[in-house]
């Protein structure tokens, strides 16, 4: 399934079938147009466009003009070819109608697929963009069909038109002779004027899915004869981004190399035959930069740039990587997918872990802001190397909040020194020698710091308000909304959670708990009912307390002057302290909606 070869095959090269052994070499087609689809059921990836022209064509609902989008390599110009055959298909009896099921083998079809039926005209717009172009395509608007029974004008990358063209164009579009039908394809939807699309049914043709290209891939790796290995098909499939045709083109070179070489290509020579970075160099070395380790980290990266990696595309491997640990980070399940590389699972598992998001995301940022400074740089390998070193020696520095807590902690001590350099270098180190030996020279007994008194939760609320107080906002709201307290006592909480709850909840708790009070808190998880969540407890006060406020003689009165009256909010206006007991003084409105 591809989008814009030509149609000018010979009737042969239309079989979709693998060529024949003993054929001559001159005979050859590329896979794309090889196994180009022939009928709606060869499409793949592209199930709710095939669903609805299927209804479309059973209930006879047929548009008169149809706009085909997507990006490169999903099917647009296929598709757009195999609904002009199921518009004029007569069957092999020749008297069939318009079928989502296209015979093949009537005049029709075959005249169609081998581009000599006059009647469905084909047309690129990249290279036929005037108003004269499409003047004489509407000339021929009002013509009947010669032979077939709709004529059918395929125009390609239809957004190429100039405006001039559009507008010729829209009073045809609007109201077509019957026997006309338009197919439009575009890479560029938005840049179709909108009193175009309106007058078209629109179908967006989908990216293909990895896994339905490794089986799609896998299926003709085998009319071939061609030994790969699944890791190496499911390499091609995410190398084509989901495009079919783009992937074809990957297998196509991938199964000409192994031809050559024998044996079974694996997932090593594929990247190898498409030059793709290797994935797991990109782990290295993210994994030493992190470490600060700068020394090995720039070792890894001089011995990449002689094998021939391109600096930029490093670190855009490094980018990519930061970006799948960041999505392992929010989203553990998607380290478990068995559709993603073993290599992405479990390394992106295990480096997820070790590095906190302030980490991943600060990473990300002096990566992006990286790549656009070597792009510039009149030596890409030289900018490449100053932005590890200088993500190495950043990697190490506190968050925000740890920053904070280190100045409340340590009385204003530089956090940057308190830490290792990283290795390979001099800086860090130097940078706190240096500092100790000014602030030696400017005070030579220096003060000792004040300590500060470590909080004591005494209660669950009190917890609660100290994730509040150092501004862990998702911990707050999941021990808000879902933690059943079944037991407290200081270093110890035994709790259940709600469904909705994270799975990592008590591990968060239990870390935040520790850092913040300076001791072991045990964090346990039960089945026992417990008390209700501090937001079930909440949202009882104050429905008990609208209840209590609803009985009041002036909401009653309220009632009965208008029916139907609802109590909306309680707002206490300042006042003396009222006794609890006592009903409602009058300084507590029930505003009412009427």
């Amino acid at each position: 399934m591809t989008d814009s070869d030509s149609m000018n095959d010979e009737p042969q090269l239309i079989s979709g079938e693998p060529d024949q052994p003993g054929k001559e070499s001159g005979s050859y087609r590329v896979l794309a147009r090889k196994y180009r689809p022939e009928n709606f059921h060869d499409l793949i990836g592209q199930d709710a466009m095939v669903r609805t022209l299927t209804n479309a064509f059973d209930s006879g609902r047929l548009a008169h003009a149809f706009i085909l989008t997507g990006v490169r390599g999903v099917g647009k110009t296929t598709t757009a070819r195999i609904i002009a055959r199921a518009l004029n298909c007569i069957g092999p009896d020749g008297n069939g109608g318009p079928t989502i099921d296209p015979c093949g083998k009537c005049e029709m079809c075959t005249s169609i697929s081998e581009d000599r039926l006059v009647d469905v005209m084909e047309m690129d717009a990249a290279s036929r963009t005037g108003v004269d172009d499409v003047r004489e395509l509407i000339e021929g608007v009002r013509y009947k069909p010669v032979a077939a029974r709709y004529k059918v004008y395929i125009i390609d990358e239809v957004h190429m038109l100039s405006r001039n063209a559009f507008n010729a164009l829209l009073k045809t579009l609007e109201e077509p002779p019957e026997h006309v039908k338009f197919v439009f394809a575009t890479t560029e939807i938005r840049k179709v004027p909108v009193t175009v699309l309106s007058r078209c049914q629109r179908f967006d043709l989908r990216r293909v899915d990895v896994e339905t290209l490794s089986k799609h891939f896998t299926g003709i790796a085998e009319k071939e004869n061609a030994q790969i290995s699944a890791p190496a098909i499911a390499l091609i499939a995410r190398a084509a981004d989901g495009s079919v045709r783009d992937g074809q083109s990957l297998l196509d070179q991938a199964i000409a190399t192994g031809a050559m070489d024998g044996g079974e290509l694996t997932d090593v020579d594929v990247r190898d035959i498409l030059g793709l970075a290797d994935r797991e160099r990109s782990f290295d070395l993210l994994e030493q930069v992190m470490a600060g380790d700068v020394a090995t980290a720039l070792d890894t990266l001089t011995e990449d740039y002689t094998n021939g990696a391109d600096p930029l595309i490093v670190l855009q491997d490094l980018l990519d990587v930061v970006h799948w640990l960041t999505r392992v980070k929010v989203t553990p399940a998607l380290a478990d997918d068995p559709s993603n590389a073993e290599s992405d699972r479990v390394r992106g598992k295990d480096l997820s872990a070790r590095l906190s998001m302030a980490a991943l995301s600060r990473a990300w940022q002096m990566l992006l802001k990286g790549l656009r400074e070597a792009q510039t740089a009149p030596m890409p390998i030289q900018a490449v190397e100053m932005i590890l070193v200088r993500l190495a020696y950043l990697s190490d520095l506190p968050s925000p909040a740890d920053a904070v807590q280190t100045l409340q902690d340590g009385g204003g001590a530089d956090p940057a020194s308190s830490g290792p350099a990283p290795s390979g270098g001099n800086g860090g180190g130097a940078r706190a020698v240096a500092g100790g030996h000014i602030q030696a020279a400017a005070q030579p007994v220096a003060a000792e710091p004040q300590a500060v008194a470590k909080p004591e939760p005494a209660s669950f609320e009190d917890v609660v308000a100290l994730a509040d107080q150092m501004n862990e906002r998702t911990l707050r709201v999941d021990l808000v909304n879902n933690v059943h307290l079944v037991a407290f006592e200081p270093g110890k909480i035994g709790i259940r959670l709600t469904e909705n709850a994270a799975p990592n909840l008590a591990d968060r708790l239990r870390k935040f708990l520790n850092d913040q009070t300076g001791r072991n808190w045990s964090v346990l998880i039960t089945q026992e009912a417990g008390a209700q969540t501090l937001r079930q407890q909440e949202d009882a006060e104050k429905a008990a307390r609208r209840a209590e406020v609803a009985k009041h003689p002036m909401m009653q009165a309220m009632q009965d002057v208008f029916p139907g009256a609802e109590l909306e909010d309680i707002r206490t206006i300042g006042g003396p302290p009222v006794d609890e007991d006592a009903p409602p003084p009058d300084d507590e409105e029930g505003e009412t909606d009427t």
